[in-house]
């Protein structure tokens, strides 16, 4: 697999994710408020021969499995908890000519209920994981599209860290519909990939870490 040279403007590789772009930040009073959630500009070099069309994935692979002990007075997440990946943008059907979204085209803030999925200026939007993360909240439950950015629990031991990674596809669509997850979309790539670009991002709520 050939590689795709990424850019996110506003933090490099391994870099701290600037609270401009992040779902949730802290305050001087509250440990959690919605932040600005602002998508950054990301950029990519041109696909191999054959690229038909590309996809954005970010996820955030540090996510507890367990969440009883989620942002909990007097409790921590372990380090040792098992973890598993949390998607917070899923675009694919990104047309072949466009090899840069610029900050704020996916998200210029928190939308309660969240941004449409389906068509959009840039490809074809997923249903990111917030729907699932606010099911409970009956004022912000709904299927939420495009980019919502990281918003980690402020009590875990361990340091998130959020993948970035565009792909170039061999096929021009994906032919997903509907409310299609971060994991329909990694599905439906495999067999498709001709190169990937990686930048990986770290954040953080837990007082200590940050």
């Amino acid at each position: 697999m050939e590689n795709l040279e990424l850019k996110i403007d506003g933090f490099e590789n391994r870099g701290r994710i600037p609270q401009k772009f992040a779902f949730g930040v802290p305050t001087d009073e509250e440990l959690f408020t919605f932040g600005p959630n602002i998508s950054p500009a990301i950029s990519w070099s041109d696909g191999p021969e054959g690229t038909m069309s590309y996809a954005v994935i970010m996820h955030d692979a540090s996510v507890p499995t367990v969440f009883d002990d989620a942002n909990q007075e007097g409790k921590t997440i372990s380090a040792d908890l098992p973890r598993m990946d949390f998607y917070h943008w899923v675009l694919v059907d990104v047309p072949k000519t466009i090899t840069k979204i610029l900050e704020g085209a996916e998200s210029d803030s928190v939308v309660a209920k969240g941004k449409p999925i389906g068509k959009s200026d840039f490809g074809v939007r997923g249903a990111n994981d917030f729907g699932m993360f606010m099911a409970s909240n009956e004022d912000m439950a709904g299927n939420y599209g495009g980019y919502d950015g990281p918003a980690p629990p402020w009590n875990d031991e361990i340091l998130h860290e959020y993948h970035f990674n565009v792909y170039a596809l061999d096929v021009e669509t994906l032919d997903l519909e509907g409310a299609f997850s971060g994991k329909d979309a990694v599905a439906a790539m495999e067999g498709h990939i001709l190169a990937k670009g990686n930048i990986v991002g770290i954040y953080t709520l837990t007082p200590s870490l940050i």
